[in-house]
C-alpha cells in the first residue's frame, strides 16, 4: 500500500513538474536550424508564466532582451538586427526554465505559397527534383514545411520546424521554392530560408481572411461558387488561419505565389481578389513586402469561352497596378496542354528569382519581366500594339503565331504580325477597319512573341467586349 500512495505521489509531482517546464514554450517554426531574416530588428514570441520575466541571449547580439510575460500568459519582443552568417545560438530564459535553439542562421526568408503547382516536389515523382536529390547537401538553405490542415479560427501554433537542406527533406518540399532558394543562394552567398505553405486545389478564397470575403458581396458571391471537394478546402479563411497566419510576424524578405487555376470559373472576381489577398498579408506583417507571382500555363480546360484568358488578363491587371508585385509568365514552359502540372519548375523559380535579384539585391537584369500590354492605336487598316516593362526590342522566330484581329463586326480573324522595335503592328487584309486585337487569347496557347531575353509576352487583347459578343 505504501509503495502506491508513493508511485501516485511520484505521478502527481513529476506531472507538476511537467506543467511548469512546459509553460514556457515558443511557436514550434522558432525551432533549430532556422533562419532569421538579416539586418532588420526580429520578432520573437510565445509562451510563459504570467507575470514572469523572459530573457532572450544570442550569440549575434551581445546585450540581453527582456519582457514580461502578460496576464494571458504571452510575450513577445524583438531582437536585435544582425549581418547574413551563423550559425547562431539563442537562449529564452525564464525562472529556472531554459530553451536553447541551436544552428540558426541569419540570411533571408521566403514564404511560398499557392496551390499544386507551389506544391509539387519530388514527391509527385517531379524528375527536376529527383535529379536534384544527391547533390541536396547545402546547409545555407533551409526548409520549412508546413503542415496541410485548416480551421474555423486564426490559430497561434503549427506542428513544423525547420530542417536543413538534404535529400530526405527536399523530396516533400516545393521545387520552386527549392530553386528559388538554390539561385539566390548562388548568386549572393547568404543563407537562404524557404518556408512551403501550399496545399494543391485550392482557390484564393482560402489563403484570404474570411471576414474580409463575407463583407464584400462581389467576392462572397465568386466565393460560394466554390464546392466542396474531398481532396481540398474550399470555404474562404481556413487556409489563412492555420497555414498563414501562425506566421504573421516572422520576418520575410518577400512572398511568392502560384495559384490561380481553381479561380478559372469565377475569373471575373480574381483580380479584386488577389488584391484583398495581398493586402491583407502585408497588413498582418505591417510591411510592404514584394508579392511575385505566376500567371497560369496554357491547358486545355475545354471551358465554352476563354475563361483561364480572361483569368490571365485579371493577373495581368494585378501585376500592372499593384505596388510592389511582379508576374512570371511562362505559355513558354508548357510541354502538355493536356496536364495542369507543367514539369519545367526550375524555368519558372529562375523567373521568379530573377525578380528578388533585381527587386532586392540590385542586380541589373535588362527585360527581366515580360512585356504587358500597356496600349495601342489604330492607324487606318493596322493596329499599333504597345508594351510596358520592355528595355530591348520585341523579337520573334518565323510568323507570329496566335493573332486575331475584329473590325466593326468584333469577328475576329487570323491577323497578320510584324515587329517594329518595342512596338507590334497587326493587320488583317480581310479587316479594313480593324478596332481589336487578341494575342493568345486562348486557354491553351504558346505564342512565339518574345523580348530580347527570351521571355515571352503575356497574352493580351485590346477590347473589353462582352463575352456573348465573341
Amino acid at each position: 500500500m505504501r509503495i502506491k500512495l508513493f508511485c501516485i505521489a511520484l505521478i502527481l509531482f513529476l506531472g507538476q513538474q511537467t506543467t511548469c517546464i512546459a509553460q514556457l514554450r515558443l511557436p514550434s517554426f522558432f525551432s533549430d536550424h532556422m533562419v532569421l531574416q538579416r539586418e532588420t530588428p526580429l520578432s520573437v514570441w510565445g509562451w510563459g508564466n504570467a507575470g514572469s520575466t523572459v530573457k532572450l541571449i544570442g550569440t549575434w547580439f551581445t546585450d540581453t532582451v527582456s519582457t514580461a510575460v502578460n496576464g494571458n500568459g504571452q510575450w513577445k519582443l524583438k531582437l536585435p538586427k544582425g549581418p547574413a552568417g551563423g550559425p547562431h545560438e539563442l537562449q529564452i530564459l525564464s525562472n529556472d526554465q531554459s530553451i536553447i535553439l541551436n544552428d540558426i542562421l541569419l540570411g533571408d526568408v521566403f514564404l511560398c505559397s499557392g496551390q499544386s503547382n507551389m506544391e509539387w516536389g519530388g514527391n509527385q515523382n517531379l524528375q527536376e527534383i529527383l535529379d536534384e536529390l544527391p547533390y541536396a547537401n547545402n546547409p545555407n538553405i533551409r526548409l520549412l514545411q508546413m503542415t496541410r490542415y485548416t480551421d474555423q479560427h486564426p490559430q497561434s501554433q503549427v506542428p513544423d520546424s525547420w530542417a536543413v537542406l538534404s535529400a530526405e527533406t527536399l523530396k516533400p518540399f516545393s521545387a520552386i521554392g527549392y530553386f528559388i532558394a538554390k539561385k539566390i543562394n548562388q548568386n549572393e552567398g547568404i543563407p537562404i530560408g524557404v518556408i512551403n505553405s501550399s496545399w494543391g486545389g485550392t482557390p484564393a478564397e482560402v489563403w484570404t481572411p474570411a471576414h474580409l470575403i463575407d463583407h464584400d458581396p462581389f467576392l462572397k458571391e465568386r466565393a460560394e461558387m466554390q464546392l466542396e471537394n474531398p481532396y481540398r478546402p474550399h470555404q474562404a479563411g481556413v487556409t489563412w488561419n492555420s497555414m498563414i497566419y501562425p506566421l504573421v510576424g516572422y520576418n520575410l524578405s518577400a512572398v511568392f505565389w502560384y495559384q490561380g487555376e481553381s479561380n478559372v470559373g469565377t475569373w471575373d472576381g480574381y483580380d479584386k481578389l488577389m488584391r484583398t489577398m495581398v493586402s491583407s498579408w502585408r497588413a498582418a506583417w505591417n510591411t510592404d513586402f514584394p508579392f511575385y507571382f505566376v500567371q497560369i500555363a496554357p491547358f486545355q480546360y475545354n471551358n465554352e469561352q476563354p475563361l483561364a484568358a480572361l483569368l490571365r488578363e485579371q493577373q495581368a491587371k494585378t501585376a500592372s497596378e499593384l505596388s510592389s508585385t511582379n508576374m512570371a509568365v511562362i505559355t513558354d514552359l508548357v510541354d502538355n496542354i493536356n496536364d495542369i502540372h507543367p514539369t519545367k519548375k526550375q524555368a519558372v523559380a529562375n523567373r521568379l528569382a530573377d525578380f528578388a535579384l533585381v527587386d532586392l539585391y540590385g542586380h541589373e537584369i535588362r527585360d527581366y519581366r515580360s512585356p504587358l500590354y500597356q496600349s495601342h492605336e489604330i492607324n487606318g487598316h493596322t493596329i499599333e500594339i504597345s508594351f510596358m516593362h520592355l528595355d530591348g526590342n520585341l523579337k520573334a522566330e518565323g510568323e507570329i503565331t496566335d493573332l486575331f484581329i475584329a473590325g466593326t463586326d468584333r469577328e475576329f480573324r487570323p491577323a497578320q504580325g510584324k515587329i517594329k522595335g518595342q512596338k507590334l503592328i497587326v493587320w488583317a487584309d480581310d479587316v479594313p477597319q480593324p478596332q481589336a486585337v487578341r494575342f493568345g487569347f486562348t486557354e491553351t496557347a504558346m505564342p512565339n512573341l518574345f523580348n530580347e531575353r527570351d521571355l515571352p509576352v503575356s497574352p493580351f487583347r485590346t477590347d473589353h467586349w462582352p463575352l456573348s459578343d465573341d
